[in-house]
């Protein structure tokens, strides 16, 4: 996963929590190592299970074959081996499980375990007068180069991570800086480590854990460690990043106390997610996160398979010879073979042309049927932010009615019901199901209500009508100026004033967010637009030198249909995953909510394309209200509308329009998709939209971080230690000197004293149960100021070799690498006979 850099513009990290500040494949790799608070009150027992499973093809390692290597795919090449520091990525991370010790990993329902290849057991012995940690390694670890891991590799990496020297470029220093002193124990096998102040997530700590040799000097710290680790202690060893292909490869480690790991290799290969369906038709990789589109192919490969059909009558059936006729071909070939020796050649040249793309897709469908797909949900969860900073949002009452009138039920079973995920809503910001500190407490804000956010859009000021201005009133800084100056209508002018604007806002709703009626070359624009005549706006980066909430009124026309394939298609996140620009983009990339979308089910499978709208299965319709702007043959009746529901709202004269600022790239379809829903659930309550798309990688460096938006999706991982890693992301924000707001991660720049307060005391408090109690008040009153509203939790599809076993889509849980593997004796018919048996097991799965 790429990452971007530094928040810019309105982003100021504060002092010394900057260092927390981190990308969205770097939180989440930090949030993926070990999970929160252990243990669960019977009061949250019917939150307790998660929503969906693992689906990794769990085999116990005496039916794993020994040897054999796995080509995985990753995003891209590491930028850096040091996961500490800022532009660390996601393969920085999954290079630091394979080879590094983790002392606490999480397991299926994301909460933390004790690593015993590395930990004998940790615990706190000392409350008083200060907390004390005592870990006791296990006595057979040792780095690559022999030596033990004992307390100089702790005294290190605290010394590195407290951020009480500048010269280390760390990008956070969570519960380092709460170190008071580490020391050696009884014997070189335990470490004591005292707090200055309590700290109830120390399980977060020493999590990668470098050896001392990295960690030791700045030097080696900054510099070393981006290309190479002096030491390791892994079941596997780095042997190599080539260079130029950015290929990594890793060895099994024969110094590997533990159970030996059962491949021989593993070569982390850089194949963009866009490649990846051309990449697994070639047979190049054996494991890779992939799309919805390729999940459908793979899925389409298997039923032909399962049907008797090979690649060649696959492409007859469905591929580039589907449309080949007999007389078509009867026709060709009497040309190809005719008098006409220039178009003879001509033909014969299509003919080879043709008959090469058959033959490749008839490879590639061979290929493919040799995978399988399996799928769970991401620990992170997609949400919108609203950006409170300025304008209508940073009024809460106009943030809870954005909040109201959105339907979350509608939006995850958009996203995961197609794909026979369960599509139930996030309850929580700071956990997922399955989580000991999860509780669902959208209650505080509540659901969607319609009614309720026209009433709290009423409250604030937000009416009907409320944009328009009388008769020769200037509108704006002008307008103002002059009723500070004292400038005033005749009272008679106003009152008259005041019955127009009455008289014109009971006048029926229109599509537009003005009553003036169009011009005729605004009339043709339109006829253009519902056309599909008008030039798209894709990817056109459309920014305002003026803040979100000071914009002009939008025109009625940017307002998209509503159809939900016609029209701007608009704008997420894991896990970050948290977190910048592409990094986040590409945690996003697995999404696709396009209509056709990927239905895994057997039945579908058996009606032919894996796709619930090819193979015919019913779809639920909503009613088709017709679309803004459309006509109809004279004396055909209006249709029934409810009062206000289109007419746009204003106050002052000002019309209610919000900037949604979403990405153009390919990978980013489903995020507009939902985007679409978004926009037509605030056109119903009045609140008009200005959509724009810019380049995926400005959009979170350029606009979330810096404030260029009111309006976004993006995801983040779920924290596992919510007290610790939630706290930057919900922080208030503070003025800095030069009068701009130090936000950390919160780009929602929403937040208040109390939250910083529970934050503050759930990481203090070494009391379990109190702690997550607290995260779960703090939970509450993040709900209730609404400055981001969760929406779903992110599916995860993953194509797996199908004989390759303890791999796949792993859900909460850490991969553990020395169990990945390939079945013993898996023949190709039995390699096949198994991805049926998958396919028909592990995908055909319901919601719930």
């Amino acid at each position: 996963m790429s990452q971007i850099g530094a928040p810019h513009g309105g982003t100021c990290p504060k002092s010394p929590r900057s260092r927390t500040l981190r990308t969205v494949a770097t939180l989440t790799s930090a949030v993926l190592a070990v999970s929160a608070l252990a243990g669960c009150s019977a009061d949250d027992a019917a939150d307790a299970a998660p929503v969906a499973v693992q689906d990794n093809a769990p085999t116990p390692r005496d039916l794993v074959a020994d040897g054999g290597t796995l080509r995985w795919a990753v995003d891209a090449a590491p930028t850096t081996l040091n996961a500490f520091q800022a532009d660390a990525d996601a393969t920085t991370s999954r290079i630091a499980g394979a080879v590094l010790p983790a002392l606490y990993t999480l397991d299926q329902r994301g909460r933390p375990q004790r690593n015993p290849d590395y930990l004998e057991s940790a615990q706190v012995v000392e409350t008083e007068p200060k907390q004390v940690v005592l870990y006791k390694l296990n006595q057979q670890a040792v780095w690559s180069d022999g030596r033990e891991i004992g307390a100089p590799d702790f005294v290190a990496q605290w010394r590195a991570l407290s951020g009480r020297d500048t010269a280390y470029w760390t990008a956070r220093n969570s519960g380092y800086e709460r170190i008071e002193k580490i020391e050696r124990g009884k014997n070189d096998l335990e470490v004591r480590v005292t707090f200055s102040k309590p700290y109830a997530d120390w399980q977060s700590l020493f999590t990668p854990l470098y050896p001392k040799q990295v960690m030791g000097s700045p030097d080696s710290f900054n510099d070393g460690a981006r290309t190479t680790l002096k030491a390791t202690a892994g079941p596997f060893l780095l042997k190599s990043v080539d260079a130029k292909s950015g290929d990594v490869t890793l060895i099994r480690n024969p110094r590997w106390w533990g159970q030996a790991a059962k491949l021989d290799t593993v070569v982390l290969k850089p194949v963009p997610r866009a490649d990846r369906a051309d990449a697994l038709a070639a047979g190049t990789l054996d494991l890779a996160e992939i799309d919805r589109s390729t999940a459908e192919r793979i899925s389409l490969a298997l039923k032909d398979a399962r049907a008797g059909r090979n690649g060649a009558q696959a492409a007859l059936a469905h591929g580039p010879g589907s449309s080949i006729t007999p007389s078509k071909a009867l026709k060709s070939w009497a040309l190809a073979h005719g008098s006409d020796e220039e178009k003879a050649e001509e033909v014969r040249a299509a003919r080879k042309k043709n008959q090469e793309a058959i033959a490749r897709y008839a490879s590639a469908q061979d290929t493919l049927a040799t995978y399988v797909v399996r799928k769970s949900l991401e620990p992170a969860y997609t949400q919108l932010s609203l950006n409170g900073e300025s304008g209508p949002l940073s009024d809460e009452r106009v943030r809870r009615a954005v909040a109201r009138a959105i339907d979350r039920q509608e939006l995850a079973e958009s996203v995961l019901k197609p794909l026979g995920l369960p599509a139930k809503p996030p309850g929580s910001h700071l956990a997922l199901a399955g989580q000991a500190a999860y509780k669902d407490s959208s209650d505080a804000l509540g659901g969607q209500d319609t009614q309720e956010a026209r009433a709290l859009l009423a409250d604030a000021g937000w009416v009907p009508g409320g944009a328009e201005q009388p008769a020769g009133t200037k509108a704006g800084s002008e307008a103002e100026k002059k009723k500070e100056e004292g400038t005033e209508k005749d009272a008679s002018e106003k009152k008259e004033a005041e019955k127009a604007e009455k008289k014109e806002a009971e006048k029926p709703a229109k599509s537009t967010a003005t009553p003036a009626a169009p011009a005729p070359a605004d009339a043709k624009k339109k006829s253009d637009e519902a056309s599909g005549d008008a030039p798209s706006d894709e990817g056109l980066y459309i920014v305002g030198d003026d803040k979100p909430g000071d914009r002009r009124a939008v025109p009625a026309q940017a307002a998209p249909a509503a159809d939900p394939g016609a029209g701007t298609r608009v704008l997420t996140p894991a896990p970050a995953a948290a977190l910048q620009g592409a990094a986040l983009q590409a945690r996003a990339e697995a999404l696709d909510t396009r209509p056709g979308a990927l239905d895994t089910r057997p039945e579908a499978l058996e009606a032919g394309t894996g796709s619930a709208a090819r193979a015919g299965v019913p779809q639920a319709v909503k009613p088709d209200r017709g679309a803004a702007g459309a006509y109809a043959p004279r004396g055909t009746a209006a249709p029934a509308a409810v009062p206000g529901a289109q007419q746009a709202l204003g106050k002052d004269g000002k019309a209610l329009s919000l900037r949604f600022v979403l990405p153009s790239g390919p990978g980013s379809e489903s995020l507009r998709t939902v985007g679409d829903r978004i926009v037509r659930m605030l056109d119903a309550v009045g609140i008009r939209t200005e959509v724009t798309k810019v380049p995926d990688e400005s959009f979170f460096k350029d606009h979330i971080a810096s404030g260029d938006y009111d309006l976004a999706l993006y995801s983040w991982p779920a924290s596992a230690f919510p007290a610790t890693d939630a706290r930057p992301i919900f922080a208030k924000p503070e003025p800095a000197s030069d009068g701009s707001l130090m936000v950390e991660q919160n780009y929602s720049r929403v937040g208040t004293d109390r939250i910083d307060q529970l934050f503050d005391q759930a990481a203090g408090t070494l009391d379990e149960e109190e702690a997550l109690e607290l995260v779960r008040q703090a939970d509450a009153r993040i709900w209730a100021a609404a400055g981001s509203i969760p929406l779903y939790q992110r599916p995860q599809l993953v194509a797996a070799r199908a004989d390759l076993v303890n791999a796949g889509a792993w859900g909460f849980a850490a991969p553990r690498y020395q169990d990945i593997g390939f079945e013993k004796d898996a023949s190709p018919k039995k390699a096949d006979k198994k991805a049926d048996e998958r396919t028909g097991e592990k995908t055909g799965e319901k919601a719930d």
